[in-house]
């Protein structure tokens, strides 16, 4: 991982090659289909090449990759329940007669919260991602950014702010 990190590509075809098998296993037994799973290692991979500057050597490296695929599983269900309670929604609004509710809200985008991430301070992006997206704990964001606990939190609740301003989002609203 190490070599990885210092622009290794031989590097990250050994990992690739050392843990895609039985991260497919993983993601074919939580899910029971073959081709999703597949979809998800590759997902997975995508993530770790993004997050391969939050890897701290001397750490396992197997145990942070399943760290990623269990939040890249975790996400792909969420999506998965969104997108079933949508076409729910999509069959009773179309057997109910329509409403004028005011204007509805644009639905985001991911390239819209990758835009604003990026443009992000590097020390509170990194906070937020770690907290937000990979589920780990203000510890263990910590203890990554070599920071103390109360920073991660105020680095990712600043982070979040900004997102939240930047893409026009309300404090406890959906939009």
């Amino acid at each position: 991982m190490t070599a990885y990190q210092a622009g290794g590509l031989e590097a990250f075809e050994g990992l690739y090659l050392a843990l895609s098998t039985e991260l497919r296993g993983y993601f074919t037994a939580a899910l029971g289909n073959g081709s999703a799973a597949q979809d998800l290692v590759q997902e997975t991979f995508l993530e770790v090449h993004r997050s391969r500057r939050l890897y701290l050597p001397p750490l396992p490296v197997r145990p942070w990759v399943f760290g990623i695929a269990r939040n890249v599983l975790r996400r792909h269900r969420r999506s998965a329940w969104r997108r079933g309670r949508h076409e729910e929604g999509s069959l009773d609004a179309a057997r109910e007669p329509t409403r004028s509710a005011g204007p509805r809200p644009v639905p985001l985008e991911a390239r819209d919260v990758e835009e604003v991430l990026q443009r992000l301070p590097a020390g509170r992006r990194d906070a937020w991602l770690l907290h937000h997206v990979h589920g780990f704990s203000f510890q263990q964001v910590a203890l990554r950014l070599r920071i103390g606990v109360g920073a991660a939190k105020l680095r990712s609740s600043r982070a979040m702010r900004a997102l939240r301003v930047s893409l026009g989002i309300r404090h406890g609203s959906g939009r």
